[in-house]
């Protein structure tokens, strides 16, 4: 850690299958995902960790000395030309605030990049508990490029956020 609180020595890899655990405990113990989101999470890991032959997904870990800190999940959008999704980021809560989140994402978006990608989706909720969420990604340059009203459930808005690289 330097001076200012961030992270050094942190490095960003393919998830691995020893990962999983502590990827799934860190969506736990967030208290921001519900069961279903969070299985629907270890969905995709185990789709990332048991079938290499696909394309939808790619995870990366980010480890701090030698321990899963957060991960981030992303693939291309179907359908399109080189839109990408960002499906998942999460870091591990005694990290927060340390800049892994934004390693995590500048990562995501080199990676797409280096893919011929062109814009970066994320989308989110609009409720009070992932206002933290939504002004990381504004602060990474993303926009709100649409609102569902009551998409989740009532009074639960899907704010879809946009950033072209």
């Amino acid at each position: 850690m330097n001076k200012n609180g961030r992270i050094s020595a942190l490095k960003i890899r393919r998830m691995v299958r020893e990962d999983r655990g502590a990827i799934l405990e860190i969506l736990s113990q967030s208290g921001k995902f519900t069961a279903d989101e969070i299985g629907i999470a270890r969905e995709l890991i185990d789709i990332w960790l048991d079938k290499q032959e696909q394309k939808d997904y790619l995870i990366f870990t980010a480890e701090l000395e030698g321990r899963a800190a957060g991960y981030v999940c992303f693939g291309p959008t179907p359908a399109t030309c080189a839109t990408w999704d960002v499906y998942w980021i999460a870091v591990a809560e005694d990290l927060h605030g340390r800049g892994i989140g934004g390693k995590l994402l500048l990562f995501a978006e080199e990676e797409i990049a280096s893919r011929g990608g062109r814009m970066v989706i994320i989308e989110t909720s609009s409720t009070q508990k992932y206002s933290p969420a939504r002004g990381f990604y504004e602060k990474k340059g993303y926009a709100v490029e649409a609102r569902i009203r009551d998409f989740y459930r009532a009074g639960d808005d899907r704010l879809i956020y946009t950033r072209r690289i």
